[in-house]
């Protein structure tokens, strides 16, 4: 009989809080189970191994960025919006460092919730710079713009690669002001 409060929902949660805790340590149902008091062999009957685990941290993952960055966004526009997007953005990544590697995956072709859940996010992406004037045609690669400006960001950070004596803070200013300038000046 399964743990009284365990669910799926449950064992996610604490996975996707594992990794935070440790990203390179990677999804370890063992550690999983020690950490939630019960016996691997558990966690099968609510989830689908690791794969099953990574898929459920991806689509909640992916489901609170866009929510965050949604609610962020609302009732801005233009730079505001880009300011809104990015801050929250860094922030969500600093705050969730494990989970953020999986929510810059394009979906599996053919899984619905995945799908659903990365549309969410192009789709505010998409509205912001739509917000600039920019046409249909140019608009794809002007998401792709501010997604891989943010990304890179976003990425060297969590990864601990902004070792020089300059404060980061300020050259993430810096870098929404020169994505806004761009998307001002496409």
């Amino acid at each position: 009989m399964p743990r009284v409060g365990l669910t799926e929902a449950s064992i996610i949660q604490s996975a996707a809080l594992l990794l935070d805790d440790d990203p390179d340590a990677g999804l370890n149902l063992a550690t999983l189970a020690q950490r939630l008091g019960v016996r691997p062999p558990s966690l099968y009957k609510h989830v689908s191994g690791v794969d099953g685990l990574r898929r459920g941290i991806l689509l909640a993952a992916k489901r609170d960025l866009a929510d965050v960055l949604t609610r962020a966004a609302a009732g801005t526009a233009r730079a505001d919006a880009v300011r809104a997007i990015g801050t929250g953005y860094r922030a969500w990544a600093a705050d969730h460092p494990g989970q953020y590697a999986l929510t810059v995956r394009a979906p599996r072709p053919g899984d619905t919730e995945d799908e659903t859940a990365s549309a969410a996010l192009a789709d505010l992406m998409f509205r912001v710079v739509q917000g600039f004037g920019i046409g249909d045609e140019d608009l794809v690669d002007a998401v792709r713009f501010v997604r891989s400006s943010l990304h890179g960001f976003v990425d060297l950070e969590t990864r601990g690669a902004f070792g020089l004596p300059v404060e980061v803070s300020r050259s993430f200013e810096r870098l929404l002001s020169s994505v806004t300038s761009a998307l001002e000046n496409w």
